[in-house]
């Protein structure tokens, strides 16, 4: 669990489904000001190093074909983690979440 909250996007992408309905129409998307070049490095990131990490320990579900990510079938033995760093953002240094 600790390797998976290592990496700022990976525990940006689990808060996000943390807080996430289902039932919702909109999509989570985690903003983040920054350069294009920036923007391209983390969305190459994300695709081949952090997804198919989450993906692994079974914390999230990814389709690559429609590019939908959702909680995973042990997203609730990470829960309580993304629960305290949640509850306790503001104590948190600014760039943790």
């Amino acid at each position: 669990m600790v390797d998976a909250l290592a990496d700022v996007q990976r525990r940006k992408l689990l808060v996000a489904l943390l807080e996430h309905n289902p039932q919702d129409d909109s999509a989570v998307v985690i903003a983040d000001s920054e350069s294009e070049s920036d923007a391209v490095e983390r969305l190459v990131s994300m695709q081949h190093v952090h997804l198919p990490k989450l993906t692994d320990y079974g914390f999230i579900e990814w389709d690559e074909d429609t590019h939908e990510v959702m909680k995973g079938p042990n997203f609730d033995e990470i829960r309580p983690l993304l629960e305290l760093l949640d509850d306790h953002e503001d104590e948190l240094p600014d760039d943790w979440l």
